[in-house]
This record gives C-alpha cells, sequence and structure tokens, in this order.
C-alpha cells in the first residue's frame, strides 16, 4: 500500500473510486429510460417466469420488467416483419405483452431451466415447462441419477438471444429464441471421472419455444420445445 507522509494513497484512490461510482449510479437510476409503464399497486411478475416465486426471484423479476429497450446482444424483429406483426396482435390480447421484456423473461428462464436440469431440481422445472417438456426432461435425469452421474453446469453469458419465430393462434402465443450461450458443462461418474463434457467454456445455440395464453391470469411462458440448433 503507497503512503505519503503516512498517509495511505490506496484509501484516497478507494474513495475517490466510490464518489464516482455513487454519482453514476444515480445518474442512472434516475434518468428514464425507453418505454415506461404505468405505476401499479403491485409489480407485475416478468413474462416468462413462473408467479410464484422465491423473494429473491421476484425482487430481480422487478428490475428486469422495467427494462423495455433490449440489450446490445439481443435482436427484435422489424415491427414490419412478419413476426412482429404477429407480436402487435398479441399486444391487442394482452396490452402488458412487449416483447423486449419477454427476451428478458426468456434469458432468466433459460438460465434457471439449464442449471435446474444439471441440478436435478425437478420442482423448479415442473412450474416452467409444459407437462410433455418436463416428462422429457425428467426422463433424463432420471437416467443419469440411476447411473449415479453428477452433471455440472455453469453459463457463463450469452453472446446473443434472438426471436426467430412468433405466431398466435387464437390466444395462444409461441414465440422461438434463438439462445447463443457460453456454457461449461462436464458430467461426471460415479468415480468422479468425467464421462462427457469438459471442464471448458464452449458456445453453445440452442432454439427454445416458449408458449402461453394471454388470456390467462398465470403470467408463465412455458418451454414446449427445446433442441440444438
Amino acid at each position: 500500500m503507497g503512503a505519503t507522509g503516512g498517509f495511505p494513497i490506496d484509501l484516497i484512490l478507494f474513495g475517490m473510486i466510490a464518489a464516482f461510482l455513487v454519482l453514476r449510479l444515480r445518474s442512472v437510476l434516475g434518468r428514464r429510460q425507453g418505454f415506461e409503464r404505468p405505476t401499479e399497486p403491485q409489480p407485475q411478475p416478468r413474462e416468462g417466469m413462473p408467479a410464484a416465486a422465491p423473494d429473491a426471484r421476484a425482487q430481480d423479476a422487478r428490475v428486469i420488467d422495467a427494462v423495455a429497450e433490449p440489450a446490445p446482444n439481443r435482436v427484435l424483429p422489424d415491427p414490419a416483419s412478419p413476426v412482429g406483426q404477429a407480436f402487435a396482435r398479441m399486444q391487442q390480447v394482452d396490452p402488458n405483452f412487449h416483447p423486449a421484456r419477454f427476451l428478458d423473461g426468456a434469458e432468466a428462464a433459460f438460465r434457471m431451466i439449464v442449471t435446474a436440469f444439471a441440478a436435478g431440481e425437478r420442482e423448479t422445472l415442473r412450474g416452467l415447462l409444459s407437462d410433455d417438456t418436463f416428462r422429457a426432461f425428467e426422463a433424463a435425469i432420471s437416467a443419469r441419477e440411476a447411473a449415479g452421474e453428477v452433471q455440472r453446469t455453469e453459463i457463463r453469458g450469452f453472446a446473443s438471444t434472438a426471436i426467430e419465430h412468433a405466431e398466435l393462434r387464437g390466444t395462444l402465443a409461441s414465440i422461438a429464441v434463438r439462445f447463443v450461450s457460453d456454457q461449461v458443462n462436464v458430467t461426471l461418474g460415479r468415480d468422479g471421472l468425467p464421462v462427457a463434457g469438459a471442464d471448458a467454456v464452449t458456445e453453445i445455440t440452442d432454439l427454445w419455444t416458449f408458449e402461453r395464453n394471454l388470456t390467462s391470469g398465470d403470467p408463465t411462458w412455458r418451454l414446449v420445445s427445446a433442441r440444438s440448433a
């Protein structure tokens, strides 16, 4: 630690950095960003997430639900495109639907589902998957457990998240999302040695389809299809 006249310079630098961060946070939090929802008595659950979520997830949902503009790595379709027109029809059925907020929820749901599958957390998956998809995931978990294998998965980040397709059949909305993520996936056998995957970051592309009845009081978009792209 450096010092001048017996006083630590590092403390001065840390103080200056802390002051800068406080001012920066105030400027960001005090600025209105893009689309702003009207004030509501109760925060609405994030699209793509279960209605009954633990307090920590609910707090995170309130933060993410306030974001309306996509991050640089997220791609929204042109409003004049077939997908954009499908979104317009969805908003006529459910005025609270917003594509950017949907992508926020879809990305969070992707993290939760991938993590829960690796950990074998069936109850978490049950609330986020359709019945058929849950049965497929549950069968894979059971097979892994019967073999005495353990899966370790870590999502390091997303290279891109893009909406590939969207359609509305009656009040049932369906949206396909392409996730390109950096992950570490390794499956260990009974002896603790790797039997699949590797302890290295790999770019993985997935195409997931979510569905929701827009007239339902349940805000959850459930995963109905998942495949590697």
